[in-house]
């Protein structure tokens, strides 16, 4: 288990716990939780509530989906990732249903729905691992994806594993704390680039 990061200020304890792990356990993740997970990513907010996410999902009970999934990730991802019992791809449609305009806020939607998927996962002590190393067009072609929705990401899902199970880079990887960007960095007030004061 990665070292517990230490918050600069005080923070919800799912928030804290949640991290992206390469090594899974062969546990399944029940139908029944699956569809908890994907209930919270459904009431996440988003613009005039178009809800314009769709996840491909799939598990080890179907090596055949479960496999042609896999093929999407990049090489490198491949090699941890088959390790955990589902894999996903988020999905963005591009424009809005009721005015067939361009939805211009289609990817942070789908993030927003996709993290309040990683809250519920965590307070169930299942872990997710996003992924930008996946190839969208093998994924469009493999899924039948049209071309008014655009993959947006991947992620490995499951139970915590054995760090051991990984190459030593990864290892090293798995077991170094985490570190972010001080506030200072990206919150903002009056102008661009100038912190606001309780930032610093």
């Amino acid at each position: 288990m990665r070292p517990p990061i230490t918050p600069a200020h005080p923070i919800h304890d799912l928030l804290r716990r949640r991290w992206s792990p390469r090594a899974f356990s062969d546990r399944a993740i029940d139908a029944k939780t699956l569809a908890t997970l994907f209930e919270a990513a459904r009431w996440a907010p988003s613009s005039f509530n178009e809800q314009p996410w769709s996840f491909i999902v799939a598990t080890k009970d179907n090596p055949d989906d479960y496999n042609r999934l896999l093929s999407c990730l990049a090489e490198k991802n491949q090699q941890w990732a088959r390790s955990a019992p589902v894999l996903i791809i988020s999905v963005a449609a591009l424009s809005f249903k009721h005015n067939a305009k361009a939805n211009r806020h289609h990817f942070h939607d789908v993030g927003l729905a996709t993290g309040m998927l990683l809250v519920q996962a965590t307070s169930l002590d299942i872990y997710a691992h996003m992924m930008a190393g996946f190839s969208p067009a093998a994924a469009r072609q493999t899924f039948n994806i049209p071309e008014s929705h655009e993959p947006v990401a991947a992620m490995a899902l499951g139970y915590l594993g054995d760090p051991a199970s990984l190459p030593p880079d990864l290892q090293q990887r798995e077991l170094t704390p985490a570190t972010r960007k001080p506030l200072s960095d990206f919150v903002f007030s009056s102008k661009w680039d100038t912190p606001a004061q309780w930032a610093t």
